[in-house]
């Protein structure tokens, strides 16, 4: 199975990151270990959202679906919750 997820940082709310493994808790073990150049500085990350995949190849298309302006605009109104106000102090 190939997982496609949602990431969002905990430092940083506003920070989200699309990305598919093979080994979904190893690799968010990766992210929050800053293992990944891509989400290092955004430490630590939150599963949001995630999907199951029989091959690899659907994976990496609906992936590349999400990556695009439509596909982000489907993410937030279809899959995920908004990002919490943070209130200036």
């Amino acid at each position: 199975m190939w997982y496609l997820y949602i990431l969002r940082s905990i430092s940083s709310p506003e920070q989200e990151y699309i990305g598919a493994a093979s080994d979904l808790r190893r690799r968010l073990a990766d992210h929050n270990a800053g293992r990944s150049t891509h989400t290092a500085k955004f430490t630590p990350w939150t599963l949001l959202w995630y999907c199951a995949f029989p091959d690899k190849l659907k994976a990496l298309e609906f992936e590349r679906y999400l990556k695009s302006h439509s596909g982000r605009a489907f993410s937030r109104k279809r899959l995920l919750s908004p990002p919490p106000v943070v209130a200036a102090p």
